[in-house]
């Protein structure tokens, strides 16, 4: 697999970001806050593959790797992995489609599929059909794209789902939108006698047409899913039922690490309220959780507050704005 890392990463292009080495999530939100900021868009097309890991047809994805691959063993291999097929319930079932489930292979090999079925397509496209400025960031399956026109988004949509077709792909109707958005997408949607303009999720984050407080520029602004806030908390209330019998001690340096990790994603600038919210909601379930450890002892809210400033790590910013950390990885 390091063999084939190094050969494609020669190959894939720039706005790929999902499952590559050195190319985290956040380096895909990075890249899209900046391609807003800096260039002409007006639109953004939020898209997703339908259940694209399971559709993936083998026969075009052999004659996708053996366009770059010479070598009969690694062909063969990959033949393998992608027979390999699925156990459910120890019953064994063949695959005549889909990526190999827990493969180290289904990464890149899903990379290659869209490199060739997406990547290169939509390269050539917004260099000899757009008629405005097109920015692209996809990280897997989940794709984004921004247009200066209108029409260019349209277009590309209806030649894109023509596109996927060809290679048994289908975008998902409910999780694909054309939106306006960007820094003209307010004014314009105001002067129409409109509301705001719509947000779109991309990696955790909606984002949202914003301004600055001092100026009143531009800014796209990210805040955290809120179903997946919701979610985080729900499985967080179980888990502390779950663990309420544990020593107090055990307890906060198990919720240290968990709120902790949820900060080293989350903590972006202008998310801050978010993670405020998010600590306190934490501190509020840990308290219900050791109430329930007895009828007779009722934990008071002073002992709590002083147990979740031992444990519970403080909500701050840990990621720079988008363009400076963009900025040192593309020096131009």
């Amino acid at each position: 697999m390091t063999v084939l890392n190094q050969i494609y990463e020669e190959d894939f292009l720039g706005f790929s970001y999902g499952f590559r080495p050195g190319r985290s999530q956040h380096d895909a939100l990075d890249a899209l806050w900046v391609g807003i900021m800096r260039k002409n868009v007006n639109w953004i097309l939020d898209a997703d593959v339908r259940s694209f890991f399971d559709e993936v047809r083998h026969e075009w994805l052999l004659k996708f790797v053996e366009h770059r691959i010479a070598d009969r063993r690694i062909l063969r291999l990959i033949r393998k992995w992608l027979r390999a097929g699925v156990s459910e319930e120890g019953q064994w079932s063949k695959t005549e489609k889909g990526t190999p489930q827990g493969a180290v292979a289904s990464p890149l090999l899903a990379n290659v599929y869209l490199h060739y079925a997406f990547d290169q397509w939509v390269q050539h496209w917004r260099r000899h059909y757009a008629t405005g400025e097109v920015i692209v960031v996809r990280y897997a399956d989940d794709v984004v794209l921004g247009f200066q026109n209108r029409a260019d988004a349209v277009r590309f949509l209806q030649e894109w789902k023509e596109r996927l077709s060809r290679f048994g792909l289908e975008l998902h109707p409910d999780k694909t939108r054309l939106i306006e958005f960007g820094r003209f997408a307010a004014a314009r949607r105001k002067e129409r006698g409109e509301g705001k303009p719509e947000t779109f999720n991309f990696l955790g984050f909606t984002h949202i047409c914003g301004q600055t407080w001092k100026r009143g520029k531009f800014l796209v602004l990210r805040k955290t899913i809120h179903k997946r806030l919701s979610a985080k908390l729900r499985a967080l209330k179980e888990e502390l039922l779950r663990r309420r019998h544990m020593p107090v001690a055990e307890l906060g340096k198990w919720l240290r690490s968990v709120v902790q990790g949820y900060f080293n994603y989350h903590a972006v600038p202008g998310n801050l309220a978010n993670l405020r919210s998010f600590r306190m909601q934490v501190i509020r379930r840990w308290m219900r959780a050791l109430r329930r450890r007895s009828q007779k002892h009722r934990i008071t809210w002073p002992r709590l507050v002083a147990l979740a400033d031992r444990w519970i790590p403080r909500p701050a910013i840990l990621h720079p704005y988008p363009n400076l950390r963009f900025d040192a990885k593309h020096p131009r």
